[in-house]
């Protein structure tokens, strides 16, 4: 089992940063990958960025890119993502999601068979 915790969410103005953390516990040696997804109202859960553990490895969706940077600290077991110039279509709950599993693509988050609680961020315009 692994155990995911989220932070970090808040309100902000449009162009400014967050960084969201996802510390993981439990048998945390066996995720081999990490993602965050995010939710709007009305709207189907999209693949927002993921990290492979192992080799390190970053994907983003591209309505992220060049804004925001997912990493990870291996000695906490913490995952962030830092979100820079923020705008409010980035408005969501935001999950950390990790994965056992080798198969799937990053983007679906049927690949991923751990997910945390959320944490809200939401842009101001």
């Amino acid at each position: 089992q692994v155990q995911l915790v989220e932070s970090g969410g808040g309100s902000v103005q449009a162009g400014g940063s967050l960084r969201l953390s996802c510390a993981a516990s439990g048998y945390t040696y066996s995720s081999n990958c990490m993602g965050w997804f995010r939710q709007a109202p009305g709207k189907e859960r999209e693949g927002v960025a993921a990290i492979y553990t192992g080799g390190g490895s970053t994907y983003y969706a591209d309505s992220v890119k060049g804004r925001f940077t997912i990493s990870q600290d291996n000695d906490k077991n913490t995952v962030y993502l830092q979100m820079n110039r923020l705008k409010p279509e980035d408005t969501a709950m935001y999950y950390c999601a990790a994965s056992t599993w080798y198969g799937g693509s990053w983007y679906q988050a049927g690949k991923y068979n751990y997910w945390g609680q959320g944490t809200q961020v939401t842009v101001s315009s």
